[in-house]
């Protein structure tokens, strides 16, 4: 059901005691090519190992000893080297290590590559994929690889060495293995790179590789490099995630956004650990789905992350438990000093209640502070007065500091494209205009500056007269779902009028989705379920949450829906399309203890791509109105162009509504109002149907 996706404060599961269990780690990360060009190396894999590392020995919900945690990173003080022989010894180090009912956390961050399959009838594209130690060499037609690097079989099976001591292992791989990419804007971040190594760079020459055999289903999920294959009582579970299909590729930038000492990171690595920092005792579903949301709602990557293997138990196999928005805190010098920081999603700027205990209710806080400084996994935080109310002279032991309101960015920052080429300098010469016809929720930076979006000249592209809109990372992949407007029928006021219009299309779209990051699962016993058919078969189905689901033109999407609980709630289901059209499906009253069974739309073969699915849950009050949200819907967007409720308020907001503040606050201030509004979302990839 698509409730159980959302991370929420009465998770379900349960792991079974594991008071003799042990856990193990092994963290791999190579940056630095001996045998390659340097213009080829990385600079995230070592900061994501030393990320990781840190994350595991001091803010784990499990204990990860720091002697049971290896380290195989260039880079890294007091690290091992990541070569082949390295990594094959301290897989075989941990095989002698570990007992039945251990955990093992497997980190892999590199580059990766596809060479043809030494085995080609156990792979469905006759493709080997490849994770490259830094002792890698050129393509060997004598052995018919790339010299030592490590391929997915043989991962596979090191991983099954483990997993036949009885050990579960969570595997996470931050590279990638094809795909292209375009270099189209400047990012500001020299190290912005792609975990992806062209195969030329090695000598091999991929045109003979074997073909796929066969066509597949389009709906079925793509092949994963590794496979987490089926669970036995002999062995222990596998899963394991990945930053993308093997037709992607994975950047890697500086990262935190907005940090002046931000670092390369992998774009994956970061997100994950962002996630397990806000819900570290939750399911590897939910994971995977808020990873999904936070790279819908940031623009920071276009890559559609895989989860394999047993995703509904605990992460680390530990006990379920609730999101973490509250710290203990420590008064230094009339600071408090916290163990979290922008990684938990703490910014300068926030307010936290101040408590005696972790279990005092909030409107028991002794008082406020607001967060002074944050850098990974610290913050600090003063004392600040709130309507009057300072903290007393005297507090107790045991603080507490809490997040008592999220609070969302409506504004959008956009790089301007590179002086140098026709169309951007007649873009930029009407800069003016553009910031006039854009509004005050959108700001414009030089080329090169950090932003959420970027606009750039592609000289390469169909359309070379064109300024392109793309992600904050500047990588330009599929073309034909990337947003653009033509220069040579506009003058320079009509070419700002058109773009600022094409950008407050994009961001409608996507605040309604930044909406989902304040308004979670929790607080409404409502079962929502999306469902499918096909022409084909006309039975209905649940949409798949293993992976991001893949429907064909004429497949059919349904919600059922059943409110268990002793009060009325609305339910809104709207549809966030590739092409940022936003479609409103349904408005329906649940009375307590209905059911609503719709069918609500067909997928078109018009616009193909990553879509979203977003589902309101409102409480209502009996005899009012239903909430209507379909003032939201918007036309879809020509890629190639040539008295309200308080979510009301806050979706008219999202739509860029009449003020000019760049952040609201989700609450009102009011106590005892009731249930929250919820917000569920649920990815869907749209594919040609052959």
């Amino acid at each position: 059901m698509l409730r159980s996706l959302i991370l929420s404060s009465a998770l379900a599961l349960s792991a079974l005691p594991a008071l003799a269990r042990e856990n193990y780690a092994l963290l791999i990360g190579a940056s630095q090519y001996r045998n390659l060009d340097e213009r080829y190396w990385l600079k995230g894999p070592a900061n994501d190992v030393a990320l990781v590392q840190t994350w595991l020995t001091t803010a784990s919900p499990v204990p990860f000893p720091p002697d049971h945690v290896t380290v195989l990173a260039d880079g890294v003080d007091g690290a091992g080297e990541p070569t082949l022989d390295a990594i094959r010894k301290a897989f075989a180090d941990l095989v002698a290590e570990v007992s039945p009912g251990d955990f093992v956390y497997l980190h892999f961050s590199g580059h990766g590559t596809q060479a043809p399959a030494q085995n080609p009838e156990a792979e469905l594209d006759g493709l080997d994929e490849l994770f490259l130690p830094i002792d890698i060499g050129p393509w060997s037609d004598e052995v018919g690889s790339v010299q030592n690097a490590l391929i997915d079989d043989e991962i596979g099976e090191l991983i099954d060495s483990i997993r036949a001591k009885g050990a579960d292992v969570w595997a996470v791989f931050d590279s990638c293995h094809s795909g292209t990419v375009t270099r189209g804007a400047p990012s500001g971040d020299e190290e912005v790179r792609t975990r992806q190594l062209p195969p030329e760079a090695l000598g091999l020459d991929m045109v003979e590789a074997p073909a796929t055999r066969g066509l597949e289903d389009p709906r079925a999920q793509p092949e994963a490099p590794v496979d987490a294959g089926e669970d036995s009582p002999e062995q222990g579970r596998l899963v394991a995630f990945f930053a993308a299909q093997t037709t992607e590729v994975t950047p890697e930038k500086n990262l935190p956004k907005g940090k002046p000492g931000r670092m390369p990171q992998g774009v994956f690595t970061w997100t994950l650990f962002q996630v397990l920092s806000e819900y570290p005792q939750a399911t590897y579903r939910q994971i995977g789905q808020e990873v999904l949301r936070k790279y819908a709602t940031t623009s920071i990557a276009r890559t559609t992350p895989m989860f394999e293997g047993d995703l509904d138990a605990v992460a680390f196999s530990g006990d379920s438990g609730p999101r973490i928005a509250q710290w203990p805190a420590t008064l230094q010098d009339g600071s408090f000093a916290l163990p979290a920081g922008t990684l938990h999603g703490l910014k300068e700027g926030e307010r936290l209640a101040v408590l005696a205990s972790a279990a005092d209710p909030t409107e028991a806080a002794l008082g406020y502070a607001e967060v002074q400084a944050a850098d990974t996994f610290t913050a600090t935080a003063v004392p600040v007065a709130v309507d009057g109310k300072s903290l007393p002279p005297e507090l107790p032991k045991g603080l507490v500091l809490r997040r008592v309101s999220a609070e969302l960015d409506f504004s959008l920052t956009v790089a301007l494209p590179k002086a140098g080429t026709a169309p951007a300098d007649e873009l930029l010469a009407a800069t003016d205009a553009l910031t006039q016809s854009a509004g005050p929720r959108i700001t414009f930076v030089p080329a090169g500056e950090e932003a959420d979006l970027r606009l750039a000249v592609i000289p390469e592209s169909p359309r070379p007269d064109a300024i392109w809109v793309l992600p904050a990372t500047g990588l330009a992949d599929d073309l034909t779902s990337t947003p653009s407007v033509g220069t040579a029928d506009k003058d320079g006021e009509t070419l700002a009028a058109t773009l600022a219009d094409t950008l407050n299309h994009m961001a409608k779209a996507l605040n309604l989705l930044k909406l989902g990051e304040g308004l979670g699962g929790e607080g409404l016993d409502v079962d929502v379920a999306m469902q499918t058919r096909t022409p084909e078969d006309r039975k209905l189905r649940p949409l798949s949450t293993d992976a991001v689901p893949r429907l064909v033109p004429e497949d059919e999407v349904h919600v059922l829906a059943t409110n268990h609980m002793d009060i009325p709630v609305d339910i809104n289901v709207l549809y966030i399309g590739a092409d940022y059209s936003i479609t409103h499906w349904a408005a329906e009253r649940l009375q307590p203890g209905d059911t609503l069974k719709k069918g609500l739309f067909k997928i078109s073969d018009s616009v193909l791509g990553q879509e979203r699915m977003v589902v309101v849950l409102s409480p209502a009050a009996p005899q009012s109105p239903v909430e209507n949200l379909a003032f939201l819907a918007q036309d879809a967007l020509e890629l190639t162009r040539g008295t309200a409720s308080n979510l009301d308020l806050a979706l008219r907001e999202a739509g860029f509504g009449e003020t000019t503040r760049g952040a609201i606050a989700l609450d009102d201030g009011e106590e005892d109002a009731g249930p929250a509004p919820v917000i569920l979302q649920l990815d869907v990839r749209t594919v040609p149907a052959n």
